[in-house]
């Protein structure tokens, strides 16, 4: 039997420990993708305790102790920190088969030093071992970063942030992880919130232009877009419900806008139209500045009313939409792609049944300006465990080209989440190890061990054009 988390953990071929131990393991992390807090790493903060950094905006966990029946006094409420981990630690030790106990226990051990297990017996032990090591200067966000081997992080920023932070960091000499922002311009298309025109109101001020018509909307949006790409912004980020592509005239999208403008009631339709003007106008312009555009895509939100209302949103109570009409995926690419205009794009889909349609969809759009240009986004959100990952991996490589696959990010609000891509580097050098044992690929260390650091890092450094920056 197999010792728990030992260093061969999830790799069970001589191959796949080779590919993993002598390529991935050693490459840097580029996390191009996540939802940290830039200031935390301006200021370099220090936690206090293990709840602070562990459990603190983590609704992967929530939702785990909601299904123990924990109360949620002891997840988002105002019980003592230690109180909160205690309950965590109860929840843990039955989590067989979910990657938070994976996830958990290699945080546990990379950044605490711990190689047990954290149960409800340990959890006094444990908690003063990663409290005692939390006040240690090497335990400052900064130098979790460094010493997790990360280069490159993206944060994910709305068009009226200031950035202020990212400004901080970058004229900071003593620390040299580059901290880029990421345009997320989400609440600029999502005419039917209630507070749509209060955030018109922002942008108005932010950007310097009144917005009253669809094209001043689009003008403050390229404002800002220019000052984003001045502080060293190449990636956007969409958050859909699905990929929409309802076509309308100019004229149309204005005068539906300006309904809008008039708190006027819209129909599903018109929303939808607006939406792909939106999204079409925001694509041609990443072409042009050379911007990656990330579609993330087939969550419906905010499902549990009373908890929405009492906790807001991103607290857990998400699920997958299982609504995604692959041709308008493939009719909006072919608008960007038919006026010259298509950029590099990630299709990432919560919903795995979409594997194999965003597979055929991306071989659509490739060509020579850049390799895989057109990506099936990695395993994402209630998909990033080690069935999901495969499954993705497998797919991709059945019906593209995983070579060019720019890998793994942590999509996460914690400074300990960087083990996940070893996580992902683990299941992807197990993946390929089978297929070489099994007679399926050549036991070629050169080229695997290429695809294997392309794939856990440079190939991400390349697709982004961070080493240029």
């Amino acid at each position: 039997m197999k010792q728990f988390l030992d260093e061969n953990f999830l790799l069970n071929t001589d191959t796949a420990k080779k590919l993993y131990h002598d390529y991935a393991a050693k490459m840097p992390i580029v996390d191009y993708h996540c939802h940290i807090n830039p200031k935390e790493i301006a200021e370099d903060r220090k936690f206090e305790n293990i709840t602070q950094v562990w459990l603190g905006g983590d609704h992967y966990k929530w939702r785990l102790m909601r299904s123990n029946g924990v109360d949620e006094y002891y997840i988002t409420g105002d019980a003592p920190d230690k109180e909160k981990f205690l309950k965590w630690a109860e929840t843990l030790e039955k989590a067989i088969g979910n990657p938070l106990y994976h996830w958990s226990h290699l945080e546990l051990q990379r950044y605490f030093g711990y190689t047990g297990v954290l149960n409800k017996k340990s959890a006094e032990e444990v908690w003063e071992l990663c409290n005692s090591k939390l006040q240690q200067a090497s335990m400052s966000v900064r130098n979790i970063i460094k010493a997790s081997n990360v280069t490159h992080i993206c944060t994910t920023d709305d068009p009226v942030d200031t950035l202020e932070w990212h400004k901080k960091i970058e004229e900071d000499p003593s620390f040299d992880v580059k901290v880029f922002p990421a345009w997320r311009p989400d609440k600029a298309m999502n005419m039917e919130k209630p507070d749509y025109l209060d955030y018109l109101e922002q942008l108005s001020q932010t950007s310097g232009i009144k917005i009253e018509s669809f094209a001043s909307l689009k003008a403050a949006l390229k404002s800002r877009m220019e000052f984003f790409h001045s502080m060293k912004c190449r990636v956007s980020d969409h958050g859909l419900d699905f990929i929409m592509y309802e076509l309308a005239s100019e004229e149309e999208v204005e005068a539906i806008f300006k309904k809008r403008l008039n708190s006027e009631a819209l129909t599903e339709k018109e929303i939808l139209q607006f939406k792909t003007a939106f999204m079409v106008y925001v694509g041609r312009e990443y072409a042009d500045m050379g911007w990656v555009m990330q579609l993330h895509y087939g969550c419906k939100r905010n499902n549990n009313t009373p908890a929405f209302k009492a906790l807001g949103p991103d607290t857990g109570y998400d699920c997958i939409n299982n609504y995604a009409p692959t041709a308008q995926i493939a009719d909006f690419l072919d608008a960007l792609n038919t006026d010259g205009k298509l950029p590099k794009t990630i299709i990432y889909s919560l919903n795995p049944v979409d594997n194999a349609a965003i597979g055929t969809i991306i071989g659509c759009f490739q060509d020579s300006t850049a390799i895989s240009k057109i990506q099936h986004g990695s395993a994402w959100w209630f998909n990033d465990h080690k069935q999901g990952m495969t499954d993705q991996l497998i797919s991709l490589a059945n019906l593209g080209f995983i070579a060019g696959f720019v890998g793994m990010l942590t999509d996460s609000r914690s400074f300990l989440s960087y083990p996940r891509h070893e996580y992902f580097r683990r299941i992807l050098c197990e993946l390929f190890g089978n297929w070489v044992e099994n007679g399926e690929y050549p036991q070629d260390y050169d080229t695997l061990g290429e695809i294997v650091e392309n794939i856990s890092y440079n190939n991400a450094m390349k697709y982004f054009g961070f080493g240029e920056l």
